[in-house]
């Protein structure tokens, strides 16, 4: 095949893009927005691979307006000036889309050229990223724009994807292909939401073939383990760190191990430990005090050993945080105390819990009337400690589980003697 075949299979009408349907269909948004010929200034989110720049094609040719394609990773402020400085000489074009992919990579200062030119309607701009836009997108731009996400694509929609490129070569390029109906079931599984991908694999696979036979031993030569769409520094990274938490707070531990295993894939093992050591005192804390302890082995052990056998600690530490009890009492004490710090005049710290050990402190009436606990019966007895302005102040709230029930039961037997 003289071009890639993922070239050669670019739709030309939104019928043709695989997938989408929640945009695509008939009614949905890009759909109005084609019928209508009005593009409004647009953000398209979501994984590579999916049509962000062929649908952005495709609707600007529906437009009447002549299109110009920008890659933020490879071009620059230039390219933009360049741009706006012909826009009165495009005769026979009601306007300009500006399609900008990876747009995230462009600082602020360039994104902020673009604002007058899309105030005005002489550009239009459709920005691509794989990241959210909420986060890496200038919020000028945003607050002009309508953020259009779309989906990593099903197995099916790849499968369906695959199927026509296949009917689309035999007939347009005349190549006797014979390929077995499992190694079409395969493909979209290693290719993890991505079409592009999976045409990739496909193309190797064709000019790789003998006389046009495919089956599945082809495909285990060409690809020997999955390839997830992983960035260690991106939003799909932090989204799977979240479930992973979520899953261990939630007790499923099945859940949890598999989100360990994505992350493990991307191999940032630093984040998986500090989340471990977080979710340990979060959301296990009093309810089991010494998980502390259990999971800080286990992740230097993880931290010594490295992947791949790191993976056996780390496993062991999310399964056992997993089906331990939970308490976040721990965290909302401190969440709690910290929001009157930030937010009340607290006052004094009372004078009786002053230090009083240095010259003059007690002349100062620093200590002075401090009762030491250990002195009465039980080594407890009853004086103020908070400020007197947050004097009833609750903090801590027993959780509910086993261990805190004990000592909620053990304190309150102890201050009733008093």
């Amino acid at each position: 095949m003289n071009i890639p075949l993922a070239e050669f299979m670019r739709p030309r009408t939104l019928d043709e893009v695989v997938g989408q349907k929640h945009l695509l269909q008939e009614g949905k948004l890009i759909d109005r927005i084609s019928k209508s010929k009005y593009i409004p200034n647009m953000i398209f989110y979501g994984p590579p691979g999916v049509g962000k720049t062929t649908v952005a094609n495709i609707i600007a040719k529906i437009s009447d307006k002549k299109l110009y394609k920008l890659n933020a990773t490879t071009d620059s402020l230039k390219d933009i000036k360049d741009i706006i400085g012909d826009l009165d000489t495009f005769l026979g074009y009601k306007g300009v889309v500006l399609y900008i992919d990876e747009i995230h990579h462009f600082p602020k200062r360039t994104q902020q050229i673009l604002l007058e030119f899309m105030e005005n309607g002489k550009i239009t701009l459709i920005g691509s990223t794989t990241e959210n836009p909420y986060f890496h997108i200038f919020k000028a731009i945003l607050s002009r724009s309508m953020v259009v996400e779309f989906k990593p694509l099903t197995d099916e929609d790849i499968e369906d994807g695959l199927k026509s490129t296949i009917r689309r070569i035999k007939e347009e390029k005349s190549i006797d292909l014979n390929i077995d109906c499992k190694v079409i079931r395969e493909i979209p599984k290693l290719s993890d939401g991505d079409f592009r991908r999976a045409l990739n694999v496909l193309e190797i696979l064709i000019n790789s073939s003998n006389n046009g036979d495919i089956n599945e031993s082809d495909l285990k030569d060409i690809i020997t383990e999955k390839t997830l769409n992983f960035d260690s520094s991106g939003d799909v990274h932090y989204d799977v760190l979240s479930a992973f938490q979520k899953s261990i707070r939630g007790s499923d531990p099945n859940a949890a191990v598999f989100y360990l295993s994505m992350l493990i894939k991307g191999g940032d093992l630093t984040s998986i430990c500090r989340r471990l050591l977080v979710i340990t005192t979060e959301d296990i804390g009093l309810a089991h005090p010494q998980a502390i302890t259990i999971v800080k082995s286990c992740v230097d052990a993880a931290r010594e050993l490295g992947f791949p056998e790191a993976r056996i600690p780390l496993a062991q530490a999310t399964l056992f945080l997993a089906t331990c009890p939970k308490s976040n009492s721990a965290y909302m004490a401190i969440n709690k105390a910290m929001e009157d710090l930030n937010t009340l005049n607290i006052g004094e710290v009372p004078s009786h819990l002053k230090d009083s050990h240095y010259d003059g402190g007690k002349l100062m009436g620093r200590g002075e009337g401090y009762k030491y606990p250990h002195n009465y019966k039980n080594n407890y007895i009853e004086q103020q400690y908070l400020p007197n302005k947050i004097k009833n102040r609750v903090y801590y709230n027993y959780g509910n589980n086993k261990l805190e029930k004990i000592c909620e039961s053990y304190w309150e037997s102890i201050k009733n003697e008093n």
